[in-house]
């Protein structure tokens, strides 16, 4: 497959309601869509920059791809009967997305532009499946018939939350993951607890919040309430207060924002610096590096949760359903809310969970689900062609 243009979508999608946490409140999708063309189809991937995670901005990530990476990539070629398209596909942006230079040096800030390899990845295994007829179903074979989504409680009034809570016990749903980071952290959660009793899993994300020495207090606190795991307790800028947090916190923690490069992972997992990796294709490159850390994970006793970035499309959410099939043995899987939050997805079917967080299979080619262009072109904001 000759690769021959490419066309970066910046697009604007009103939520259905909007979504708040402890860096950031969201009222719509920002996803970029990178449109890739070559041997006669196109390939679309997906990303969420998002600055407080990998560095990456909207302009960053266009820069860089437009700048630095297109003249590289244009005109590459990936074979048709390459063993393993996923690793051909990773060696590929290997040498794209090097240089000369450390990025951080072009763009201070940068953690890594992983949302942006996430975006070229899924958008050549999407060509590369579609020109093949297959789908990726054929590359990443499921271990499971089906995997149960959690629900996310976003920061806000005690009212707010309890009123959430209710709706996703109508759902079904059966693990609610709950935003905390202010004052009324406890509160919340104890409004949740008190709505769907004890038969329900409850987790806590702090988005970095959090200070060392606070961040143990909420956890015996949280404990008392049968939380069954925190997110991100501290923030990139503190992990090495990580260790000593895992050791002394009586709910097990999970990593997300300071688990962004393989580095961070080598490190985490030296200096048992968490109990739990959170995998998100967008943060951390795409398919190939999640199941790589997946694979490092199991290897050292730390289980997984497959986390989203909110605002995806169908697009990341259907790369995101066939890896947690994939996989199997995670221990909580996010996303796919498709049109539960968006008020109009650009795919089709649009990827969500069913009764009870229930997600089966993919079929169709490429990634599952389909851009449609005019749904495309009604939510694109700004627009490249690069030839």
């Amino acid at each position: 497959m000759l690769i021959e243009r490419l066309t970066i979508h910046c697009l604007s999608i009103p939520f259905v309601q909007a979504f708040q946490h402890a860096t950031k409140d969201r009222r719509s999708s920002d996803a970029i869509i990178v449109e890739l063309h070559g041997g006669g189809v196109s390939g679309y991937g997906e990303a969420l920059p998002r600055e407080y995670v990998t560095g990456e901005t909207e302009s960053l990530l266009v820069s860089q791809l437009t700048d630095h990476v297109w003249p590289r990539l244009r005109g590459a070629v990936v074979d048709a009967a390459a063993p393993d398209v996923l690793e051909a596909i990773g060696a590929l942006l290997d040498e794209a997305l090097g240089a000369p230079e450390p990025a951080p040096a072009r763009a201070p800030g940068v953690v890594a532009f992983h949302s942006l390899r996430c975006a070229l990845e899924l958008a050549l295994v999407d060509a590369w499946l579609r020109l093949n007829r297959r789908g990726l179903a054929e590359l990443l074979p499921p271990s499971t018939p089906a995997v149960a989504y959690s629900g996310v409680i976003s920061s806000g009034s005690v009212e707010r939350a309890a009123g959430l809570a209710r709706k996703m016990l109508l759902g079904g749903l059966q693990q609610i993951k709950i935003k905390v980071g202010d004052e009324q952290d406890e509160q919340r959660v104890e409004a949740v607890r008190a709505v769907v009793g004890s038969g329900c899993s409850l987790r806590v994300d702090a988005n970095g919040a959090w200070g060392e020495q606070q961040a143990l207090r909420k956890l015996e606190r949280l404990a008392a309430l049968g939380v069954v795991s925190c997110e991100e307790p501290l923030g990139r800028a503190q992990q090495a207060a990580l260790p000593r947090l895992v050791a002394a916190s009586p709910i097990p923690i999970m990593v997300d924002e300071s688990l962004v490069t393989a580095a961070d992972a080598r490190w985490l997992l030296e200096q048992r610096g968490c109990h739990a990796f959170n995998l998100r294709l967008n943060k951390l490159g795409g398919l190939l590096p999640c199941l790589r850390l997946a694979r490092a994970a199991s290897e050292h006793g730390v289980w997984c949760q497959l986390g989203s970035h909110v605002g995806e499309t169908s697009v990341l959410a259907a790369a995101g359903r066939h890896l947690a099939l994939h996989l199997g043995g995670l221990r909580f899987v996010e996303g796919s809310f498709g049109s539960l939050l968006l008020s109009q997805d650009i795919a089709s079917p649009s990827i969500k969970f069913g009764h009870g967080g229930r997600g089966g299979g993919i079929g169709g080619p490429g990634l599952g689900a389909s851009v449609v262009p005019a749904r495309l072109a009604a939510c694109t904001v700004r627009r490249w062609g690069l030839e």
